[in-house]
């Protein structure tokens, strides 16, 4: 089987799962979180290189104090209990799990942000998977966070192409995307890595995200081997 070496994940639908369950809307961001973890275990366990998922938009700043602050807890609760696993679990270390988080950082809460610092540091020299944690995040952010940083270095017009343009962006140094899969029935890109996405393939699951599963992975890769990829040749 032709597996992707780099998954975009869209882990969309945990509040509506939420409601249908009769729980309060963060139950659903907790089961969400838990099933991520499982997700990326799945991924590495299928030879997949890369996962990149989509944590907090950009957009996602515009709902209720209380859920934003929920939101932003529970990923350094995440964060600190499994750097604090990793570092006495050889299971753990063995995981080989390189985490980075990617959007503006500068916005986070400071503890949020020592905690990022802290997990990518420990998790560095880890080679198994890549886990790019999309936080704060906009893919038009990243495009003209791209164009400023280009502009400050004062590069000349003349030598701006893509592959120095893409060298600017938040995932500098990944492969672009093969698959993309969207969970929670939507079917758009809702402003996430949308240069880095150009050939990639789509994949849209009527599931909410909470109720995703080993075997809906499966069906996504057996989709994607399905697929002849031209890149427009």
């Amino acid at each position: 089987m032709n597996v992707p070496q780099h998954i975009v994940l869209f882990p969309d639908g945990n509040r509506r799962w939420a409601k249908q369950k009769g729980l309060n809307t963060l139950e659903g961001h907790k089961k969400g979180y838990e099933n991520l973890l499982d997700f990326a275990e799945w991924c590495k366990n299928r030879g997949v290189k890369t996962l990149t998922a989509f944590g907090f938009s950009t957009e996602n700043w515009n709902r209720s104090p209380k859920e934003v602050d929920y939101l932003m807890k529970l990923l350094e609760t995440g964060l600190i209990k499994n750097v604090e696993k990793y570092m006495k679990d050889e299971k753990w270390q063995e995981y080989g799990v390189r985490l980075k988080v990617i959007g503006q950082i500068e916005r986070l809460p400071k503890s949020l942000q020592e905690a990022i610092k802290r997990a990518e540091e420990t998790t560095k020299n880890n080679n198994k998977l890549q886990l790019n944690l999309a936080v704060s995040y906009g893919g038009k952010w990243d495009i003209l966070n791209a164009v400023k940083k280009i502009v400050e270095s004062g590069v000349p017009v003349e030598k701006i192409d893509e592959k120095l343009f893409e060298s600017y962006l938040s995932t500098a140094g990944l492969p672009n995307p093969d698959l993309i899969i969207r969970a929670g029935g939507e079917m758009r890109m809702s402003n996430f890595v949308l240069w880095q996405a150009a050939y990639s393939e789509l994949y849209f699951s009527p599931k909410l995200w909470p109720d995703f599963t080993e075997k809906d992975l499966d069906e996504a890769l057996t989709e994607f081997d399905r697929r002849s990829r031209r890149f427009g040749k």
